[in-house]
């Protein structure tokens, strides 16, 4: 008897650019993955920048990572696909923040899905989203979501996304967002099968007289 082989689910990690707890980012992120969660099958890590603790400072290089922030750098390369959600300050992402996606390996994002979002005070930093956030991962040729959030202070409550233009256009965003990890997991489903099924094919010798 063939043992039943079950699909594997995928692993979504929600990185929040927040050196605090609690954080609105942290918040956003979290909401973000638990209505991912309604829609699709995953397994979700949460992570905070301050997870990588004062060691991800102080490395100019990824050589000097302590064992801490080295943890948080690997898990954001072997996740299937992410949510990134950071505070906005001053017109852009936190500095330490960019430091942690520096240090992220060319080539470790290529074609993983990853939905953008952030928090600020107000609109005037709504545009970071697009105009940061997007090439920032674009740039590893990730497959950053149509559809970007950017939540202001006043559109939660309690820490919670509660605006209801807010929560329509998460709506839109989780919506697309499951539909590109549920596209990749199939893409790799099939090429396991395609490999499993060559491994089982007999060898065929041709014999020439």
């Amino acid at each position: 008897m063939t043992a039943l082989t079950l699909p594997r689910v995928p692993h979504v990690v929600l990185l929040s650019g927040n050196t605090h707890r609690p954080s609105k980012s942290r918040g956003l992120a979290e909401f973000l993955g638990d209505k991912l969660a309604e829609r699709t099958a995953i397994r979700l890590t949460q992570l905070d920048l301050i997870d990588a603790g004062t060691g991800l400072g102080s490395a100019y290089f990824r050589s000097q990572l302590n064992q801490e922030a080295r943890g948080v750098l690997e898990t954001i390369e072997e996740a299937d696909a992410l949510i990134v959600a950071t505070p906005v300050y001053k017109g852009s992402y936190p500095g330490l923040f960019k430091h942690l996606i520096d240090l992220v390996e060319i080539d470790a994002l290529i074609n993983k899905p990853v939905l953008v979002g952030a928090t600020g005070g107000g609109h005037r930093h709504a545009l970071v989203v697009e105009h940061q956030l997007r090439p920032l991962f674009g740039f590893f040729s990730a497959l950053v979501s149509p559809t970007t959030i950017y939540a202001s202070d006043a559109e939660f409550t309690e820490g919670v996304p509660a605006h209801p233009q807010l929560l329509e256009r998460i709506a839109q965003a989780v919506t697309q967002f499951a539909g590109l990890i549920e596209a990749r997991a199939d893409a790799s489903a099939e090429v396991e099968g395609s490999v499993a099924r060559s491994a089982t094919l007999p060898l065929v010798t041709t014999l020439r007289a």
